[in-house]
């Protein structure tokens, strides 16, 4: 009986990890058959038929009857075959999404999808971006606007809505649009540069470390992390920090030119509320509520750019999505009283 316990023992590892290695087979061939697959990445949706699906699905659920809801599936129908008939000749809005993190990674993907959007629209047609972020680095931000202004220089109409946040950088690329939306509460503003660095270099001298920096050029390097810095090297770096500040104020002028700048350019923010009145933003509404109002006169479609995950990525978010569902039941667990 013992031999019998200790075999069906060893079988039951061994199939698990046979399992185990077949799962792993199987995400990696998975994953290469993706990859020669190919393709740009960027998803398409039709929020209009969503809407309506929607829209008809609540008027079937509230209807008086079944005489009622027999007369709506009727008009259902007939708007269908209409439709399918005659096409759908409504003027476009297409819908981008755009939320940035302080690096700004996420603008090789609204290029990526301003790529595809060029290839579909029309002049005229309307690009909705819906937009949050609290700013980051300039030249990542620099070329988020300079992807939006690529939008306009092709005739098409750019509206940005912020329901959350547009500072710094984000407000950089909010600007270019012809129309800036934000909730009543949204953040708006923040046009200001900058810029800290720890220094360590009182620390390494109290432990007896020396740190040399070699340069060729005088203001290669003007503040170090582990070198003394000096005067001289402060006032090279808020000087570079100005000429930033300066660009920025231009860009705002140049896409916002009835903004009283110097009154905005302070690097304060405001609610959205009180930007209006600054001229910082044009109207006080939700992208959700603008959407609902477009898409009864034009066809709305999203455009969405997902990057292609490995294997590694998969496992990592496998691992962290795990990782935080054990934290919350701890913290969970700690909340809940004594009994």
């Amino acid at each position: 009986m013992e031999f019998l316990y200790e075999y069906g023992l060893f079988a039951a590892k061994a199939l698990t990890w046979v399992v185990a290695l077949g799962v792993i087979i199987a995400l990696v061939a998975g994953a290469a058959a993706k990859q020669k697959q190919g393709g740009d990445g960027v998803r398409v949706k039709d929020l209009s038929a969503a809407l309506r699906r929607q829209q008809r699905r609540l008027r079937l659920e509230t209807a008086a009857n079944d005489a009622e809801r027999k007369a709506l599936k009727q008009e259902f129908q007939k708007a269908d075959k209409a439709e399918k008939k005659q096409g759908d000749a409504r003027s476009r809005l297409y819908v981008l999404d755009f939320r940035g993190s302080m690096d700004a990674r996420e603008v090789a993907g609204l290029g990526r999808e301003v790529n595809a959007l060029l290839q579909l629209a029309e002049p005229g047609d309307e690009v909705l971006v819906r937009l949050e972020s609290g700013g980051g680095v300039v030249h990542g931000y620099g070329l988020g606007a300079a992807e939006l202004q690529r939008l306009k220089g092709h005739g098409l109409k750019l509206t940005v809505a912020v329901d959350k946040v547009a500072a710094s950088g984000g407000y950089m690329m909010a600007c270019v649009a012809e129309r800036i939306i934000a909730a009543p509460f949204a953040i708006i503003g923040s046009i200001g540069v900058v810029a800290q660095l720890p220094n360590f270099n009182k620390f390494l001298k109290n432990h007896d470390i020396d740190v040399e920096l070699h340069t060729a050029g005088e203001y290669k390097r003007t503040l170090t992390l582990f070198g003394e810095n000096d005067d001289h090297g402060r006032a090279k770096f808020r000087e570079e920090l100005e000429v930033i500040h300066q660009r920025f104020k231009a860009f705002i002028a140049q896409n916002r030119p009835k903004i009283e700048l110097e009154r905005v350019a302070t690097g304060e923010h405001w609610l959205a509320s009180d930007a209006e009145a600054l001229g910082l933003v044009d109207g006080l509404q939700t992208s959700n509520d603008y959407l609902l109002a477009q898409s009864a006169g034009k066809r709305v479609i999203s455009l969405h750019f997902k990057p292609k995950q490995t294997l590694r990525d998969k496992l990592g978010k496998a691992a962290e999505v795990g990782v935080s569902r054990a934290l919350m039941k701890l913290y969970e667990a700690g909340q809940r009283p004594f009994g």
